[in-house]
């Protein structure tokens, strides 16, 4: 079993890389809170085979766009006065439902109950969080020593949280790595193309 998943892990990561796009430069100009622009960035986080038949939330909780594939695109960060200056800052993500139940739990600080492992998408990367410290969204200038702000990725949340004991929480190496070891909310992240384009300093290719 631990083999297979390997296998789809790589998988992910190649595939990923070949479908993962840029949006970081989608600014929102005067409509950065419009349905519209909503619609399109939270879903853009996901490649088009998903993103298009996706439920999208808006902001305000609300649906926008029904979708008809279970997954979910929604923003992780609270709306700004005037809006989000960029997809990026929006930080939106698209999850299967057991993501979904994973997120819901993580924002309630209740354990997460999965059925099954759980997928995430997040092409327009996120504000980052400190890689061992719960609770940091956001808070790349508050001087936590393992931040990382992070580019195109994708996230496996485990059903099971010990089926990723002992596994690296390296994130200066390129590869898929464990963040929030030994807390209920422990995940892997998979960089995609353009991962480390917000914090460089994290790229292997400058270590």
């Amino acid at each position: 079993m631990l083999n297979f998943k390997n296998l789809v892990l790589t998988f992910v990561f190649i595939a990923g890389s070949l479908f993962a796009e840029d949006h970081g430069a989608m600014k929102t100009k005067k409509d950065g809170y419009s349905v519209k622009w909503q619609i399109k960035a939270f879903s853009s986080a996901a490649p088009d085979f998903i993103a298009d038949y996706a439920t999208v939330i808006g902001v305000d909780g609300s649906v926008l766009k029904e979708g008809t594939n279970g997954w979910t695109c929604e923003s992780f960060m609270p709306m700004p006065e005037g809006g989000f200056p960029s997809a990026h800052h929006a930080a939106p993500a698209c999850s299967d439902k057991n993501a979904v139940a994973w997120a819901t739990a993580y924002k309630a600080n209740e354990v997460p109950k999965l059925e099954a492992d759980g997928w995430i998408w997040m092409l327009h990367g996120d504000l980052g969080v400190d890689n061992f410290t719960l609770g940091t969204d956001g808070q790349k200038d508050a001087g936590h020593e393992h931040y990382i702000e992070s580019g195109p990725h994708m996230m496996l949340m485990p059903k099971d949280p010990s089926s990723l004991d002992g596994l690296s929480t390296d994130y200066t190496t390129g590869a898929p790595y464990v963040m929030y070891s030994g807390t209920p909310y422990v995940h892997m992240m998979i960089p995609l193309e353009n991962y480390y384009d917000y914090q460089p300093e994290s790229n292997p290719k400058n270590n």
